[in-house]
């Protein structure tokens, strides 16, 4: 097997991440619940997407690209910290929006501020948003500039690599407070992190079962295995997995990219009791989800349980 470290890799973050227990909430839900506070990734306001930018970046930037464009909804975390980290790297950043969700404010400010040029595409489709990004690269390619392309949440197999590595980050971080992990979950908007902690589970955490929090109506069953393979394959592992260590649960609400009811008490409730932010569309319901198989009983009494934070915050302060 190849060493991640063996991939090039561009210094973006502030890594480790903390990792601690979340002492009050751990003692009203009877469970020990622990915390991988990736909203504090050390770009912009933090967020998972820094981890996989760290590779693709590297990989942008071996092919010499002037220009890196990318996909989401309109408050994604995922397009902002792409043009955060092209602003520092010297690179435009081109955003190819869904004109779906929540419009105004939050994230889209940030996306300003970076120098993002931003555009929205009125479909529900990513085909279509894909679409456009191919004709927007030919015309870039014909003025002589080299456009890098990023998909949605930067869910590749490239992009997987940063997961498996926080996947050995929490292994060490484990180790050194003496807990044994029985789940990590996570929050699932495009497949990338659940899938890269599901593979880094494999080889750094023996034991330890990945659950993901579907955050849309995607097969995160079958993109997720899908991804995981394409990973395996870049680190020539063999480590043996298949559809029965996929551990998808949904908390989607009205849709992708719109808060729920439950997001939104799930945010309030982590604010109220660990003074920690969470967004409304993505690790809000990650939490909502947590929070509800905590409810349903899906974790063993006595286990440790740890939250992958995601970040997103941003979102917070959007108008809608």
């Amino acid at each position: 097997m190849k060493n991640l470290d063996d991939f090039k890799r561009v210094s973006l973050g502030v890594l480790p991440t903390p990792l601690y227990k979340l002492e009050h909430l751990s003692r009203e839900t009877g469970r020990n619940l622990y915390i991988k506070r990736d909203d504090l990734t050390g770009v912009s306001l933090g967020g998972n997407k820094v981890r996989k930018l760290e590779f693709l970046l590297a990989d942008a930037l071996e092919n010499q690209a002037t220009t890196v464009l990318t996909a989401g909804g309109p408050q994604s975390n995922h397009a902002m910290l792409t043009a955060a980290c092209a602003a520092r790297l010297k690179m435009q950043s081109i955003l190819m929006l869904k004109k779906r969700g929540v419009l105004e404010g939050g994230n889209l400010i940030l996306d300003q501020l970076y120098g993002a040029e931003v555009e929205f595409i009125d479909t529900d489709s990513y085909d279509d948003v894909y679409a456009a990004m191919e004709a927007r690269m030919e015309k870039l390619r014909a003025k002589g500039l080299n456009p890098y392309f990023i998909p949605v949440g930067g869910s590749v197999p490239l992009g997987c690599l940063g997961y498996v590595n926080c996947a050995r980050e929490i292994a060490a971080q484990a180790e050194a407070l003496g807990v044994k992990f029985g789940h990590i979950v996570s929050s699932t908007g495009s497949g990338g992190t659940y899938a890269g902690l599901t593979l880094g589970a494999k080889l750094y955490l023996p034991g330890t079962q990945s659950v993901g929090i579907g955050v849309c109506d995607d097969p995160f069953e079958t993109i997720a295995l899908d991804l995981m393979q394409g990973t395996a394959v870049l680190l020539e592992s063999e480590v043996s997995f298949g559809p029965k260590d996929i551990k998808i649960h949904y908390q989607i609400g009205p849709g992708y990219a719109q808060p729920s009811p439950e997001g939104m008490a799930a945010v309030q409730r982590l604010a109220r009791t660990e003074g920690i932010l969470a967004d409304p569309v993505y690790t809000g319901k990650g939490l909502a989800g947590l929070f509800q198989l905590l409810e349903e009983g899906y974790f063993p009494e006595g286990e440790n349980i740890l939250f992958v934070h995601t970040g997103g915050a941003g979102a917070l302060f959007a108008v809608g």
